[in-house]
């Protein structure tokens, strides 16, 4: 048979029941339309997570206090809270690591901030004037901590844009005006841009102090929470790590790497991490909405043998009159896979729009990728040969003369 007949009979034969050939392609859209979608979300959700992870800033390293087992995510012993870093590291790190271009300690706390009637919970950051670089801060007005606060143990501060919009309300510029915390009064020096976040990343909901007014005010200790450093390039980076790794060992006599009190982590091992997890949430959510096109499937089988009992004279007629049982299974495997092929297409722009709503009504960042495109239309094939394989194989092999005495 021409492929231009074949086409021609296939059409007519899936117009003849519109409503069955409908429902069956329904399923076929749905599933493929939830793959699409899923798969939109789940790479948008890595991409998001990429995106802020790598806000934090540039070729950063990460240096905490207390040792550490696994990639961040396992059990540690005091890691974050322990008190085995100090200024001293950070100045170490500084002067005797020729890859490193600028180092940031810092020193951590939440705290109650009042301000002319108003007041706020938020994280308090006890830092240095290389802050901004190493962590991508910009300056909406006024300027940042500078050597000098920190040596004269200056009682100013830069704030981020929720802080101001909570004690001051929004839009209003608080430089020059005042705060309290734990009841002693801050001077406003600076306000930061906004980067966008939430929870304990969100750097909009911060307060930067000069460190060592941090230690002698807020803490009272001469620790430090965390050290950040920003390597010169990338290509530099694990061999940084491996540098500050050596130095903090001496410096802490510590002969055994595995006794360390402390912990290195780098940007790109985090990013590794974070999209392993979020390939995984995407394979996840691919295979929960992929059983919706094996349903779909079986719906194909199943429309498409009640079909070969409905035409079996029809079947046995055109093998009277000459045709193969090629022609024959041509014929019902082409119905299937039309259906799915049309159930593929309509399921793409099903799956397109949901995603466009999700991420305007939802507020969670899709992604349509042309692979997810390509492997949808593959897969929806792929479900028209298999799932119409049996019936047309069984078509084929019908008896002619047993078909045309089919009542």
């Amino acid at each position: 048979m021409k492929y231009p007949d074949l086409f021609k009979e296939t059409s007519m034969a899936l117009l003849v029941n519109k409503a069955r050939s409908g429902l069956t392609v329904l399923g076929i859209i749905i599933g493929i339309g939830s793959v699409i979608a899923m798969i939109s979300i789940g790479q948008g959700a890595k991409s998001t997570i990429e995106n802020n992870i790598q806000s934090l800033g540039s070729n950063l390293i990460i240096v905490m206090p207390g040792t550490q087992r696994g990639l961040g995510f396992q059990v540690s012993s005091g890691r974050g809270s322990a008190q085995s870093l100090t200024l001293d590291d950070a100045e170490a790190i500084r002067q005797e690591i020729p890859t490193v271009a600028a180092v940031a300690p810092e020193l951590s706390g939440r705290y109650q901030i009042a301000a002319k009637g108003t007041n706020t919970n938020t994280q308090v950051l006890g830092t240095t004037a290389d802050y901004p670089q190493i962590r991508n801060i910009e300056i909406d007005s006024g300027s940042f901590i500078t050597g000098q606060h920190i040596r004269s143990l200056s009682k100013v501060v830069v704030i981020g844009p929720t802080v101001r919009d909570d004690l001051f309300g929004e839009g209003v510029d608080p430089v020059g005006q005042a705060i309290r915390i734990k009841k002693i009064e801050f001077k406003i020096i600076g306000v930061t841009k906004s980067k966008g976040g939430s929870g304990f990343s969100n750097q909009d909901d911060m307060i930067f102090v000069p460190i060592s007014s941090a230690q002698r005010f807020l803490s009272g200790g001469n620790y430090v929470s965390t050290i950040s450093v920003q390597a010169s390039s990338q290509k530099v980076m694990t061999e940084t790590q491996s540098q500050i790794t050596s130095l903090l060992l001496g410096r802490h006599n510590i002969s055994d790497p595995t006794l360390a009190d402390f912990s290195i982590m780098n940007q790109t091992d985090i990013v590794a991490a974070a999209s392993s997890i979020a390939d995984t949430f995407t394979i996840l959510l691919g295979s929960v909405a992929g059983i919706s096109l094996i349903v779909g499937g079986i719906g194909i089988m199943n429309m498409m043998l009640t079909t070969v009992t409905e035409r079996t004279r029809e079947i046995g007629l055109r093998k009277a009159v000459g045709a193969k049982r090629k022609d024959i299974s041509q014929q019902f495997l082409a119905e299937a896979v039309m259906l799915t092929f049309i159930g593929g297409a309509a399921g793409v722009i099903v799956g397109w729009i949901t995603s466009l709503l999700v991420s305007k009504f939802g507020g969670i960042t899709t992604s349509i990728s042309l692979s997810s495109i390509i492997l949808a239309f593959g897969v929806s094939t792929a479900i028209g040969i298999i799932f119409g394989y049996y019936p047309a194989r069984r078509a084929a092999g019908l008896n002619p003369i047993e078909a045309l005495r089919y009542e």
